[in-house]
């Protein structure tokens, strides 16, 4: 029996799982298959696109995709449901978020092509087909061990071992009121045994994993937090206990973040959330980033889509954050910095709408406040969501409001942001080389966020350096290693802060034999440099 995962990528509002991010679904599915005494094959979608004979005469392919929340993404291109269709093996289970946008049409023409499609959440149903399809009559489904059995999975990925593995506290949403949101379907949240997921990531760990990140969770805050409250009550005693466990079962992790927080738990329960935030400062790593979902500054929209967080909510735990978490850590990033979600063609938006969505962030950006990330997207609409009644009518009304928004979000406060979180000169380290092109090599540090740099040079992918920033994009910076001063290339001067005028002059003048020399030639100038250059 030849069975194979075909890994079309994930991306949910509470999981990612596009390059370099694993999602916990493949590992699942892999250690029920050897739960099921079957050695299975994992393929990722760019892997088979460059190759399709990986995939020939498997009894059985199963499937992942589904991007419920589009992105644009550095580390794989995502199976679409278009790409579906063309897709064609003896029999395929189709697992994943795709099936949320699945209508009855859909299903039958895939069902034409020898797919099973399961539902969504989908791992009790496969496994139970599994089962079945292999006639075992006393499988036992156990998520848990499934997610230990599963780790050695990660080494098939052809990124492996650069990359950082999605880890699963609980799924399921306290609030489950936002009119677009998907993560419903989960119902109430259902917490992970902390020991099960400690077991993973230490078997995660043991398979050679560095990178972790605790996202496939509504808000990280309420993991095991008194679900007593109608916004629940953390537990900050079990926070600090849970990541010192951690830390003692795999010593040298490299990263560990977080994703999703939600700022109503912070401003329900300020003192303990205070005291959680201090604990992922301190055993978690810099770059980090709580992604929080204000998604409407329009007390309207909030009240019309039933968000959970109003305004004053959101402002308020991102001066918390901020309070705590700007420091500047090892890596050249702040230790722990709020992020920021909006939501564009929601029920009762305006043209004000977007008016008061950037008079937000202005506002935060004048007061001293940082962000790390602003994430502006369109809704994206489900069958199981109350926004399905009202459909895209906003999306369309406001289209030309949508890309004047995000333009003036994308040149006014997202560059200004970076000049704050990044000045000219700054040292970013372990950065990951992924994309050359031309002159420029595109890397990202392994993270729960991370920031796209433009390293000046060629660099081989996977090589990873540290470098200095020397520009700023809208969403991303310029940065060069340090260069030696009678080697560079007069193109890797060009992108020092300095002028052409100046580069000419350095060209002229080499070799120096010392700084001194330097200092001699470029007099005032010198300072802008110094940090970039050496003899």
């Amino acid at each position: 029996m030849k069975v194979a995962i075909l890994d079309g990528y994930v991306d949910e509002p509470s999981c990612l799982g596009v390059p370099p991010y694993v999602a916990p679904y493949p590992r699942y599915i892999y250690g029920m298959l050897k739960s099921l005494k079957i050695s299975a094959k994992y393929v990722t979608i760019d892997s088979y696109r460059q190759d399709p004979t990986k995939l020939e005469n498997f009894d059985l392919v199963i499937v992942i995709a589904g991007i419920a929340v589009p992105g644009k993404y550095l580390g794989g291109k995502p199976l679409s449901l278009k790409e579906l269709y063309e897709l064609k093996f003896k029999k395929s289970f189709l697992v994943g978020p795709i099936t949320l946008e699945l209508t009855k049409k859909y299903v039958q023409n895939l069902e034409y092509l020898n797919y099973e499609v399961i539902n969504f959440p989908f791992e009790e149903e496969l496994f139970k087909r599994l089962s079945n399809f292999l006639r075992l009559k006393n499988a036992k489904f156990n998520l848990d061990k499934f997610s230990v059995l599963g780790s050695d999975v990660v080494k098939q990925h052809p990124d492996y071992p650069h990359l950082i593995c999605e880890i699963e506290t609980y799924r399921g949403c306290y609030w489950r009121k936002c009119s677009f949101c998907i993560e419903r379907i989960h119902g109430k949240p259902r917490m992970r045994n902390p020991k099960a997921v400690l077991d993973e990531i230490e078997s995660l760990y043991n398979a050679g994993v560095r990178h972790f990140r605790l996202g496939r969770q509504t808000d990280f805050l309420t993991y095991m937090a008194n679900f007593d409250y109608e916004i629940p009550k953390p537990n900050p005693e079990f926070m600090k206990n849970f990541h010192r466990e951690i830390w003692r079962r795999c010593p040298k992790i490299r990263v560990l973040h977080l994703d999703n927080i939600n700022p109503k738990t912070i401003a329900e329960h300020p003192d303990e959330c205070r005291r959680i935030i201090k604990t992922i400062i301190l055993h978690q790593t810099p770059g980090n980033v709580a992604a929080m979902g204000l998604e409407s500054a329009d007390e309207k929209v909030i009240k019309q889509n039933n968000l959970a967080a109003d305004v004053e909510d959101v402002k308020f735990a991102i001066e918390l954050v901020n309070r705590y978490g700007r420091f500047v850590g090892y890596n050249g990033l702040p230790y722990f910095l709020p992020g920021i979600n909006f939501v564009i063609g929601l029920k009762g938006e305006t043209k004000e709408t977007f008016e008061k969505n950037f008079e937000f962030l202005k506002n935060l950006l004048d007061s001293g406040m940082l962000l790390r990330r602003i994430n502006i997207r369109q809704v994206k609409i489900f069958e199981n969501t109350p926004m399905r009644n009202f459909g895209y009518k906003n999306v369309l009304r406001h289209k030309k409001y949508f890309k004047i928004f995000k333009k003036k979000v994308r040149e006014e406060i997202d560059n200004a942001m970076l000049k704050k979180i990044l000045p000219v000169g700054r040292k970013i380290t372990d950065l990951r080389c992924e994309i050359n092109r031309g002159k420029i090599t595109y890397a990202r540090q392994l993270a729960t966020y991370p920031l796209l740099v433009g390293v000046v040079g060629k660099y081989e992918k996977n090589t990873y350096i540290d470098a200095k920033v020397v520009g700023y994009g809208m969403r991303s910076i310029t940065a060069i290693e340090p260069l030696n001063i009678n080697k560079a290339n007069f193109w890797q001067l060009e992108y020092l802060p300095i002028s052409k005028k100046t580069v000419a002059k350095i060209i002229l003048k080499r070799p120096f034999e010392n700084i001194d020399e330097i200092k001699k030639v470029l007099g005032k100038e010198y300072d802008r440099i110094k940090d970039f250059i050496y003899v």
